[in-house]
């Protein structure tokens, strides 16, 4: 496996791991980024690590990058600390190289960089109870929380307005009027859908602008495989993937986790009878969301809630359907119509958010109290 994916001898002789090389395996389902767990023996034990190569066509500032990730990491292990935390488990550590950089190039130019393993914890590609998605909203919760403080003027933006609604929309409508893919002429109602909401775009960014909702720190990738859970507890204990922290709202990290985790089928489910919006998953992430981070939001943010679920899918939805106006051009398909199918379940959702708006402001306002 080591000759498949990279050159062990050259990635341990360049990073000071404890212990002797005895094997690596595959430990993500992500797009972007390649994950390892490499092993080493020493006294009779394993020392476990993770690897991950730095997709540098996605992220192409690695030492920006790695700048926002060490000096959150840093001021998370001080606040775990001081909460009496265990910081080994807790938050992710970057391991410097042997040249006490924060990332390995290798001889083929690829980039690498060094975590901590977090032991006795798993992680979930799929909502299994309820209780997982409120222990993932939890974590969540806790790392806005714990971030309240930190100076997001400093951090760089790694993907720039990667939230910026505004923006996105713009990006739709350059997509519908080039139609370079010539697929505008069986997708009206699709586009219809999309114009007829673009007032929603400018909500956020407006209030943002107007001095009415704070800049934070914010995840921006707020999916239920980010969060590593006890094995024990259930609980969530570490918030992962760090590469699009950056300032942001919020709303953006809390509407995205709902839009994921509240949607009763697939991301690109075809049948959409089977796309709705969980009431039931909305509260219970709304409740751990808020029980771990109401206490460093504002009010106006708690009653927009709602509103960024809605949002954070149109935003979804949008990107999607312009992807397959340009050509399939950014995200990966499966099949010729993979993006508009994902473009339809996100619309699906959003009408059925609209339908139960009312429902969930109650619901908000009861769990903040």
């Amino acid at each position: 496996m080591r000759d498949n994916y990279f050159d062990a001898d050259e990635i341990c002789s360049n990073f000071c791991f404890d212990g002797e090389f005895c094997g690596a395996y595959p430990s993500n389902h992500g797009h972007i980024n390649n994950t390892y767990v490499i092993e080493f023996k020493k006294n009779g034990g394993i020392n476990r690590y993770v690897l991950q190569e730095i997709n540098v066509n996605v992220f192409k500032n690695p030492d920006e990058l790695m700048e926002n990730i060490e000096n959150v990491t840093e001021y998370l292990s001080g606040i775990i600390s001081s909460n009496g935390g265990d910081v080994q488990r807790e938050t992710l550590h970057v391991f410097r190289t042997v040249d006490n950089k924060p990332y390995y190039v290798d001889r083929q130019g690829r980039h690498w960089r060094v975590y901590n393993y977090v032991t006795d914890s798993f992680t979930c590609q799929c909502i299994d109870c309820p209780t997982t998605f409120y222990n993932a909203a939890k974590a969540f919760g806790r790392f806005q929380c714990m971030l309240d403080g930190y100076p997001c003027h400093t951090l760089h933006e790694t993907i720039p307005d990667f939230h910026n609604t505004v923006s996105r929309f713009r990006d739709f409508k350059d997509a519908v009027k080039n139609d370079r893919a010539g697929r505008a002429k069986y997708v009206q109602s699709e586009i219809e859908f999309a114009l007829a909401r673009e007032k929603d775009a400018g909500v956020l960014v407006e209030l943002l602008e107007k001095g009415e909702l704070p800049l934070r720190v914010t995840h921006n990738d707020t999916k239920l495989n980010n969060v590593m859970f006890d094995e024990k507890t259930g609980e969530g204990i570490c918030v992962i993937d760090l590469d699009t922290v950056m300032p942001g709202l919020s709303l953006y990290d809390f509407g995205d986790s709902i839009r994921f985790g509240a949607n009763t089928a697939a991301e690109d489910e075809k049948d959409l009878s089977k796309v709705s919006l969980s009431l039931e998953l909305y509260e219970q992430y709304t409740r751990g969301y808020l029980c771990a981070a109401g206490d460093s939001l504002t009010q106006r943010e708690i009653e927009l809630l709602p509103f960024s679920a809605k949002l954070m899918t149109y935003e979804c939805g949008i990107r999607f359907l312009g992807d397959y106006l340009n050509g399939d051009v950014y995200f990966r398909i499966d099949y010729p119509e993979h993006n508009l199918d994902r473009c339809r379940t996100q619309f699906k959702l959003v009408e059925d958010i609209e339908k139960k708006f009312d429902r969930m402001i109650d619901i908000t306002r009861a769990c903040a109290k």
